[in-house]
């Protein structure tokens, strides 16, 4: 598998390209914005790795470049760790958010399950509840308005975690089925990123997310997918 890393810092770039060889990833480097473009339409990347802040073009406008023609998954490594930081980077198409100083084992678990292939059985349903329309089996979401039908983009974490919710409507389903279906076993037991991802969800899917009828939270348990009655 081909990692494009970009990051202005030399160290950090060594330090991952070396470590990540060690364990069979093909690893392209940039260090600017303008050359993480130039390596993702040359190399065809199957993740990309960046910072947020790098020299040329800074990580937002790399995203917004991907997400023109691309839907590779995007995976920040940053040194911001303020939540609005995390919550614009996730608005621009990236997929993940991993917070410098990082464990390697942590970073090798976002990358897993970003790249790890979710498969659909060919029964997969057609779910529609308020306004949305849900194609289980080609993953499209779709929003309809007063004429026509608008598409609804998610993240690919994103659709992992609606996904689950979808497949068991009106049950319970834990934080931790949660975390570990999206992040594999060594998840690192992040409420509170969890947490960040349902909130970006309930902006995309409910009419009012301040007031989500069919994403809700079960304080202290998980959340919950309820149908149209």
């Amino acid at each position: 598998m081909k990692i494009l890393i970009a990051d202005d810092d030399p160290q950090i770039l060594r330090a991952l390209r070396v470590t990540l060889r060690a364990r069979g990833y093909n690893i392209v480097t940039a260090a600017d914005g303008a050359e993480a473009l130039n390596q993702a339409i040359e190399q065809h990347p199957d993740l990309v790795m960046l910072d947020l802040g790098m020299p040329h073009l800074d990580g937002l406008d790399v995203i917004a470049g991907l997400r023109g023609w691309s839907q590779v998954p995007i995976l920040v490594v940053s040194g911001r760790t303020g939540a609005a930081d995390k919550v614009e980077a996730l608005d621009a198409g990236a997929d993940d958010y991993v917070t410098k100083p990082f464990s390697m084992d942590e970073l090798l678990a976002r990358i897993r399950a970003l790249t790890r292939r979710q498969t659909n059985t060919p029964d997969d349903p057609v779910i529609t509840f308020g306004d949305i329309t849900v194609d289980l089996t080609a993953k499209q979401v779709t929003r309809k308005t007063s004429d026509t039908s608008e598409p609804v983009r998610l993240t690919p974490t994103e659709w992992l975690i609606f996904h689950q919710l979808l497949r068991h409507p009106g049950k319970l389903v834990t934080k931790e089925a949660l975390l570990t279906e999206v992040w594999g076993p060594t998840h690192p037991g992040d409420n509170g990123y969890l947490r960040l991802y349902i909130a970006q969800l309930r902006k995309k899917i409910e009419a009012e997310p301040s007031r989500p009828r069919h994403l809700l939270t079960e304080p202290g348990m998980g959340y919950r997918f309820v149908p149209d009655a």
